[in-house]
């Protein structure tokens, strides 16, 4: 790669969040406002994670945006300017996760990229390696094609569905270990958290129409390229009002980790 072509990859995305969602489960908040702008304890989703991405050093990010992208966009305005975020925008057509990310593919710079939901919520535990900064470093593309931060079902916070993954070998927050999709199973025991580290080569030549990234995981399953990461603290699923209530209240202690992520988004 040629140096001006080097520079300009440096100012494409190095991560991108999800946020183009109707967030219907939400019910009248979800109606009101994009789901990643409803606040929990004051402060939108989208601000949380993007704290967290910058202390990443990930950024710029690429944001897709659909459902109410004015709102979205505006709420973006000051971060865009500053070269912070970069708006991937869905709304002639909602893409989905995985057509979502080959629609933003010329705004992703090329290699290993973050992807994150955009309703994700968590905090380390005191001592603990940041979550984004673990699945960058556990990222082995000689071994695997997706690396996806994982937490017990039985530890996850306003969730209450049957679990995504199993680990054959158990799951660790500091080396990552292949998984196996739920499929047919009533349950498993593992819950992806909305965070995961992905090669944007996988992407390349896939269709631009709406498809999940769901796909990718079922792929590298297949492959045994299919790798997992416990997350070493907590993850609320702010999926409804109910869920929403639960992780204030899991938020509800004076913790460091969150008065960093508010001075990050100041």
């Amino acid at each position: 790669m040629s140096e001006g072509a080097r520079a300009e990859d440096q100012r494409r995305g190095r991560a991108m969040l999800f946020a183009a969602g109707f967030g219907r489960r939400m019910q009248a908040l979800g109606r009101e406002m994009p789901k990643p702008l409803v606040p929990v304890r004051g402060r939108p989703l989208i601000d949380r994670a993007l704290a967290r991405l910058m202390a990443a050093q990930q950024v710029p990010v690429v944001v897709n945006c659909h459902h109410k992208a004015d709102r979205l966009q505006t709420h973006l305005a000051e971060r865009i300017r500053a070269g912070q975020v970069i708006l991937s925008d869905e709304r002639a057509r909602l893409m989905d996760t995985g057509g979502g990310v080959v629609q933003a593919l010329p705004l992703l710079s090329e290699g290993p990229v973050t992807l994150v939901n955009g309703d994700a919520l968590w905090r380390e535990r005191p001592g603990a390696a940041p979550a984004l900064a673990a699945l960058k470093a556990a990222f082995d593309p000689m071994v695997m094609d997706v690396l996806l931060l994982l937490v017990p079902r039985t530890a996850a916070i306003g969730h209450d569905g049957a679990g995504d993954f199993f680990a054959p070998h158990g799951l660790d927050p500091a080396v990552a270990r292949p998984l196996t999709p739920r499929g047919s199973a009533a349950e498993a025991p593992y819950v992806f958290t909305g965070l995961q580290r992905v090669d944007t080569a996988l992407y390349r030549g896939r269709p631009r129409d709406p498809w999940s990234n769901r796909l990718l995981f079922e792929a590298a399953a297949q492959a045994g390229r299919l790798y997992g990461l416990c997350l070493d603290g907590d993850w609320m699923h702010v999926g409804t009002p109910d869920a929403l209530a639960a992780a204030e209240a899991a938020l509800a202690t004076d913790d460091p980790a969150d008065r960093a992520d508010a001075m990050g988004a100041a």
